[in-house]
């Protein structure tokens, strides 16, 4: 009889270790947060431990710090771009003189859904339509009632204001759209942390975290400028 190689598991070893079900498991393969397994068959794959650690970090992101999905991805990516163990070391170390600052808050504080829609004539459907594309989280209270993180509201108003200028559900606008921008943010957030753990990674964690603070207004003011270049430039060529 062929033994199984001592690192890795079945997927029922996976539901197992994690407390998750196979159905969400397959899910974070089909959504890339988390890498297929070794195929050993049609129907048949075995896992490392790696793919247990990997699980683990998603369901803490979600439940500790409430990320959405796509937050995740991100966060999983930027950690997987072929950052050296003491490039990691080191942005670990920044994360924590960072701690406190609007950059890495505390564990987040929730807020009830449904009068936050009433506020904003966002509806429900489409709040939770935010969350299948992973832009934000929905859990639960003891009583079945839906909360978000307070740091997610901004996001629905957002949309709010965006129908309010015009952009309305009746023109087709909707959620979906809000993806072209997060697709652009994090394409640009990956080459940021690449950047730095390159660039400054000869320099002490404090340094690296005050640098941090003191760029992050002006690359926010260099988006919002080149954005209005873009726009500028394009209705000047008409």
């Amino acid at each position: 009889m062929s033994r199984r190689p001592t690192d890795t598991f079945r997927m029922k070893d996976l539901c197992e270790r994690t407390g998750l079900p196979r159905q969400a498991i397959h899910f974070y393969i089909r959504e890339g947060l988390l890498p297929e397994g070794r195929k050993t068959g049609r129907n048949m794959a075995y896992y490392g431990a790696e793919h247990i650690e990997r699980i683990l970090l998603i369901r803490r992101l979600q439940e500790e710090r409430f990320l959405p999905l796509r937050a995740i991805k991100v966060v999983l990516g930027a950690k997987d771009r072929s950052l050296t163990d003491a490039q990691q070391k080191l942005l670990r170390e920044v994360k924590q003189h960072l701690v406190g600052t609007s950059l890495v808050t505390s564990a987040p504080r929730k807020l009830a859904l449904l009068p936050l829609c009433e506020r904003t004539g966002i509806a429900r459907a489409e709040v939770e339509r935010m969350a299948d594309l992973g832009l934000l989280s929905i859990d639960t209270d003891s009583q079945g009632r839906p909360n978000i993180a307070e740091s997610d509201v901004w996001l629905i108003e957002s949309l709010s204001q965006l129908r309010g200028a015009g952009l309305s559900r009746e023109l087709g606008f909707g959620p979906d759209d809000l993806l072209i921008f997060e697709d652009a943010i994090s394409g640009v957030f990956l080459k940021e942390i690449a950047l730095i753990s390159e660039r400054l990674q000869h320099l002490t964690a404090r340094d690296v975290a005050a640098i941090v603070q003191r760029v992050q207004p002006i690359v926010n003011q260099i988006l919002s400028r080149l954005h209005d270049a873009k726009i500028a430039s394009f209705v000047s060529a008409l």
